[in-house]
């Protein structure tokens, strides 16, 4: 499949406007870091002037994760809180090198999206030929939307073999602010996020920013995610949380 870029390359373009959701984000079902209820996320993106947000809690296989029946009755919340647009997914947890996720497609298939991880100790980690060819199976599942943190320097990739299988399959690798943030665990994953933003800029395909907020903190703060961007000099149109409805029609099309 190929992607073309929009003829606007405005690299000088401000990435501290506005932004109109984010879609990684945790509540109190995740089982740690956060006492947030989704209606709390949801008041705290209203404040920020977000028009959606999208709540990603753990799958079961993190400690104290959400159950397969929370995840089962997403499709009975809220499509609208206070003003502000849900979305309702996961981040599942990638559990073996054939791409397994802990959560079924049964379940799936009802979110509104899917981020895939891996997260230790969950899965153990392999070279980074091991690990894209993780990432890659786990792509060709018609209900994985996003990988998450796929910079983790825990779990090395190859970032080019991966970004042309994200266009392949249509899946979004994000750019996640608390890899990048100073107090980040993951390492320094600047490298890798550097790489994933230039070939971005070189193919025409868009990134997704995400907070990775557990918890109401950091919902909508994609600083140092916005501070990458501009060194690799992305225009704004590739970056999706400028626009919501670039979002939806992105995952319609998934």
């Amino acid at each position: 499949m190929t992607y073309q870029q929009h003829p606007d390359k405005t690299y000088g373009t401000d990435h501290a406007e506005r932004y109109e959701f984010d879609i990684h984000t945790h509540t109190i079902a995740s089982g740690h870091g956060s006492s947030a209820t989704i209606t709390d996320m949801a008041k705290a993106a209203g404040a920020r002037n977000l028009k959606m947000l999208g709540i990603s809690d753990h799958g079961p296989a993190t400690l104290g994760g959400g159950r397969v029946s929370y995840f089962r009755n997403l499709k009975y919340a809220q499509r609208e809180r206070l003003g502000v647009k849900m979305l309702y997914g996961a981040e599942a947890n990638i559990i073996s090198s054939d791409g397994s996720l802990d959560l079924g497609d049964d379940i799936l298939k009802g979110l509104d999206y899917v981020i895939a991880s891996m997260h230790h100790p969950v899965v153990k980690p392999g070279s980074a030929e091991e690990n894209t060819d993780t990432y890659i199976k786990v792509m060709k599942n018609p209900y994985v939307s996003v990988i998450g943190h796929c910079d983790d320097t825990r779990f090395p990739i190859d970032p080019f073999r991966l970004f042309n299988a994200a266009m392949e399959n249509h899946v979004l690798l994000e750019i996640n602010n608390s890899s990048l943030s100073p107090e980040g665990y993951r390492g320094d994953t600047r490298y890798t996020d550097l790489v994933l933003l230039n070939l971005s800029v070189h193919f025409g395909y868009p990134v997704l920013f995400s907070s990775d907020s557990h918890g109401t903190k950091y919902i909508g703060d994609f600083t140092y995610a916005a501070d990458a961007a501009r060194l690799a000099g992305v225009p704004r149109n590739l970056i999706l949380n400028y626009s919501a409805g670039s979002l939806l029609s992105f995952l319609a099309k998934k």
